[in-house]
């Protein structure tokens, strides 16, 4: 079903909640997406961190590997999992807008430490390692999102391609270390 036709009320009467009891806890069906595609990146870090736990001791670097695969896999790979799939995106910037700003918020953090851990291990040099998380982020989840460029799901190998060049040199990296994103073939 398309957003723009999803309302408080058709929530309240699938819930089989009366509508008021849905604006007791929200203001309206934006706040509750902005909660659902939450969730589902938080579901993707947990999956991240629970990929480290199996692992055990890996350098920063390829703990920051294991985050960009986790999100990617389960946010833009799986049509299954990503439930973005199933609302129409097409032409609804607020959608867009929640699923950029719900990324960066959760997404975010995680890799900012990751970068601080890869400061410490002299792989990466920046003085901006919550700017530059919140700008990866932000770009992956942008380039990623074909219902912004539905036209251009070939074109994503190069644009990963790019980014990580563009990332190693921003983050004056070893030539290669984001090589992982060239694996990044077909989203939703």
């Amino acid at each position: 079903m398309p957003y723009g036709e999803i309302s408080v009320e058709a929530i309240a009467a699938r819930a089989g909640i009366g509508k008021g009891s849905i604006y007791y806890y929200f203001s309206g069906k934006d706040e509750i997406l902005e909660l659902v595609v939450e969730r589902c990146y938080k579901r993707a870090v947990r999956e991240y961190l629970d990929s480290l736990s199996e692992r055990g001791v890996i350098s920063a670097a390829g703990k920051m590997k294991l985050l960009f695969e986790s999100v990617i896999k389960r946010e833009f790979s799986s049509k299954e999992k990503n439930v973005l799939h199933f609302i129409n995106l097409n032409n609804d910037l607020s959608l867009h807008r929640i699923l950029n700003c719900v990324a960066v918020k959760v997404i975010s953090p995680v890799l900012a430490q990751l970068l601080r851990e890869c400061i410490a291990e002299g792989t990466v040099t920046t003085d901006t390692p919550d700017e530059s998380a919140e700008m990866i982020v932000a770009v992956l989840t942008f380039f990623l999102d074909d219902s912004i460029f539905p036209d251009s799901r070939e074109r994503i190998p190069q644009k990963m391609k790019i980014l990580a060049k563009v990332l190693e040199s921003s983050l004056q990296t070893e030539k290669g270390t984001f090589d992982f994103l060239l694996s990044v073939r077909q989203v939703r």
